[in-house]
């Protein structure tokens, strides 16, 4: 494409040179993966400035530059106010407003989003529709998976992506949509069609200034569904009704709004709800009439989960059967109270949950069909919230028998004082701190007995531990595994 017709979408901008005969084949932020005849676009980051980068860009074949500030080089060089903002129009631009011919869902909330975007996935699939995710775990187009780095990657890397997807005849794109990618302008480009909220609670406080600032991020997302209407493509915002933040939310769009929980009244509702240890039932109410739902998903908050897919998924016209079928037969999602079994004679179960909200809920859960003992081996990440640690120590005093405090992803801070921090002014004295996460869960496995649960909490689908600046190989299912089958010896 002609850098002129791609610089077309911009309302002001420099040029030193003349734009109208330059053939640009890509477009790229990081200057190691510029190829011959690519714009490369300088993004001031948290860590590094694109800037500091452009005579690298141009030696592996970068034949413009898109950047904030004059630079000294041969090609040309167009100037921006906002490289951040730039980068999302003309993205959207070069790869063909692809989100405008491929539908899409957005789901934000501190907890449940991986959950939801993949029941929506089976749902979608049990309706014959080739579906694309991108979350937390993996992104996903048809069968192929792929690694991402963010929850929410950049907008160069989604308007590509979309790209693809639509390419390759992906009927439906479903995308989980971080606090920090939309306080950061990552999804500036992206023409959602249904948005959907599903709690929030404490989390991310290292980043935004106050559950105040936290809850204004998540409500971008619905303000930018649009202020118009068209009965061509409908849009819907799917939020939760039994959170106090409902209000908010409904203020924040224009669109159409469906409403689901199991408390407050709302369009999508669960009645009569069943908890088991191995199952969950419910009747689901909703506009377009009632079902029963049958799942292997457990917990209340998976009732949430279920609902807020099901109230998508309605509002995508899918037959209140397809979503039934699709609930009955999916097993769970990796990571997310995911049961290690190695043949022993007590549970160990591995869930994501990494705030307050969410450890006590899988607790809550837990304790509903627990027999005996409950052992909870738990940690805080480094570099992030500090406030919510001492709190989810506390919750898991409130619950277990017996707590075993460990590292989770310290990160570049000391793993002491982040255990430290959490066991700061505790009351409760039934723990035990073991720094090192795997000597943690060999502990908690030892003490296990029939019929006690272990939970382990934090880490989920991840597959390594981030000490430092390193990733090393880690996995609290693979772990729990070793130790189970270790004292089975």
């Amino acid at each position: 494409m002609k850098l002129s017709e791609i610089l077309s979408v911009l309302p002001f901008y420099e040029t030193t040179s003349a734009t109208e005969n330059v053939e640009i084949s890509n477009i790229e932020v990081d200057s190691r993966k510029v190829t011959e005849g690519s714009l490369f676009v300088c993004i001031n980051g948290f860590t590094v400035d694109g800037h500091d980068y452009v005579n690298q860009a141009i030696d592996n074949g970068a034949i413009a530059i898109l950047a904030e500030r004059s630079i000294d080089v041969f090609v040309p060089t167009i100037l921006v106010a906002d490289s951040s903002r730039a980068i999302a129009v003309i993205a959207e631009k070069f790869y063909d407003f692809p989100t405008k011919k491929l539908p899409l869902i957005g789901v934000t909330g501190t907890n449940g989003k991986t959950t939801v975007t993949y029941l929506l996935e089976s749902i979608f699939n049990q309706y014959k529709m080739k579906t694309g995710v991108i979350g937390t775990i993996q992104m996903k187009i048809g069968s192929d998976s792929y690694p991402v780095t963010n929850t929410t990657p950049d907008a160069l890397f989604l308007q590509k992506t979309f790209r693809q997807m639509s390419d390759e005849n992906v009927d439906k794109a479903i995308m989980e949509v971080s606090s920090h990618a939309l306080d950061l302008g990552r999804v500036y480009g992206c023409d959602f069609d249904i948005a959907v909220f599903t709690n929030l609670s404490q989390d991310h406080l290292d980043y935004h200034k106050s559950m105040d600032d936290y809850m204004h991020a998540k409500s971008l997302l619905f303000a930018q569904l649009g202020n118009s209407y068209s009965n061509e493509q409908k849009k819907y915002a799917v939020i939760n009704q039994d959170d106090p933040n409902n209000d908010l939310l409904k203020r924040s769009t224009a669109q159409h709004v469906v409403t689901y929980g199991c408390h407050n009244e709302a369009q999508v509702m669960a009645a009569d709800i069943n908890l088991e240890v191995t199952k969950t039932s419910f009747t689901m109410n909703t506009p377009v009439g009632s079902i029963q739902i049958e799942s292997q998903l457990i917990g209340m908050f998976n009732v949430y989960n279920m609902l807020a897919a099901s109230a998508a998924a309605i509002s995508a016209n899918v037959p209140l059967q397809i979503i039934k079928d699709a609930l009955f037969e999916i097993k769970g999602v990796s990571g997310r109270f995911e049961p290690v079994d190695g043949g022993q004679d007590f549970a160990a179960i591995v869930d994501y949950a990494h705030t307050p909200d969410s450890l006590e809920n899988v607790l809550q859960t837990i304790k509903g069909f627990a027999k005996q003992n409950v052992y909870v081996v738990v940690g805080c990440g480094g570099d992030r919230d500090k406030t919510k640690r001492p709190l989810m120590a506390a919750i898991a005093l409130k619950y277990a028998d017996q707590v075993i405090i460990t590292s989770d992803n310290p990160r570049t801070e000391d793993p002491k004082s982040i255990l430290d921090d959490m066991t700061e002014g505790l009351e409760e004295n039934h723990y035990k701190v073991i720094e090192d996460r795997h000597d943690a869960i060999f502990h908690a496995v030892s003490l296990a007995k029939a019929d006690d649960i272990i939970l382990i909490a934090g880490k989920g689908h991840e597959t390594y531990q981030e000490i430092g600046n390193v990733r090393y190989n880690f996995d609290d299912r693979e772990v729990a595994r070793e130790a189970i089958q270790a004292k089975e010896k």
